[in-house]
């Protein structure tokens, strides 16, 4: 019996014509099936843009309250470098901003302490796990925690994507990959700032690009492979309830509103630090609560010694917690 090795083929007419409807899995934000990066300098907010997506996913309301949901579904996320506490801490505070609780998505997260691209065993037990959960959307935070290759060379950088890509070919899932930019990619065009090999750029069908401006004022630029891109989308990371999300500046907001730090002004450090401690029953690192209150760690720690002194607040061997 002769077997052949000829590659399938269909003729171009007899492609399947892919509906509008299910082009987007967020409109306008995320491309249905698609891969792609989040990137952006450090302290832009990359991982809560993509948790904010994940809980949009998950939950089917829009994410960053603008952008609706076309194909609401599970989510499987693997945060390298946050603990488990602080990664359940965010998704409770962006699903209760968006109108939910945490306990009715269906966001799986991996709880493994590494997860490496590079590493065969690991590869497998990624797809496995993905073949066993079919995701919607895969979230990979972030890719420097995924590997130990040369970002810089294309040759290695390569292979991993293409691994993701295959991933997303053979189970139709979303991959989002947090990626950094350069030191001092500012002035570069956003996609051309990405850390390492043009592999990045080149590789993405939805990109999703972070940059800060005078100190608070977030923006936010999209390029799609097959799409009209957008650019210039304000985002502000504001705190209400003690639940910490990002949401999109309208047109017509105040520039004052724009440059005022991510919370409500009439909060103090202190305040924002209590309401933190306040949301979790585990302590939180100061590294974590300098993350979540966007502030110079000098800053931070006088607030925090304040709030100790004042017996509000305690210090432990594992971070703060509220004074019971």
């Amino acid at each position: 019996m002769t077997v052949s090795t000829t590659l399938p083929v269909t003729r171009a007419a007899d492609l399947a014509d892919v509906p509008t409807a299910r082009r987007w899995l967020v409109e306008d934000l995320w491309g249905d099936e698609a891969v792609g990066i989040v990137g952006g300098e450090p302290k832009c907010c990359k991982s809560f843009l993509a948790l904010d997506l994940a809980v949009a996913v998950a939950s089917g309301a829009p994410c960053v309250r603008r952008f609706p949901v076309a194909r609401a579904g599970r989510v499987l996320l693997f945060a390298a470098e946050d603990a488990l506490h602080i990664v359940r801490q965010r998704l409770a505070g962006i699903a209760r901003a968006a109108g939910h609780e945490l306990a009715d998505l269906d966001i799986q997260v991996i709880t493994a302490p590494s997860v490496r691209l590079d590493v065969e065993r690991d590869r497998d037990a990624l797809t496995e796990t993905v073949d066993k959960l079919r995701p919607r959307l895969l979230v990979l935070d972030p890719f420097v925690r995924l590997h130990r290759i040369d970002e810089n060379i294309s040759g290695e950088v390569a292979p991993l994507l293409a691994y993701l890509r295959e991933l997303q070919r053979r189970y139709h899932v979303a991959v989002l990959l947090v990626h950094h930019a350069r030191k001092g990619g500012a002035k570069m065009r956003a996609g051309q700032a990405l850390r390492g090999s043009s592999e990045f750029h080149a590789w993405g069908d939805s990109n999703l690009y972070l940059r800060r401006h005078h100190g608070e004022q977030l923006t936010l630029s999209v390029e799609h492979r097959a799409a009209a891109s957008i650019s210039n989308v304000h985002l502000v990371l504001d705190t209400a309830d003690a639940a910490v999300a990002l949401r999109t500046i309208e047109h017509g907001d105040t520039d004052a509103e724009l440059a005022v730090p991510s919370t409500a002004p009439d909060l103090t450090l202190e305040q924002r630090l209590v309401e933190h401690l306040a949301g979790t029953a585990v302590p939180i690192t100061a590294t974590a609560l300098r993350k979540l209150c966007q502030v110079r760690n000098t800053v931070l720690h006088h607030a925090l010694a304040a709030l100790v002194d004042a017996g509000r607040v305690r210090k432990g061997r594992t971070g703060y917690a509220l004074a019971r």
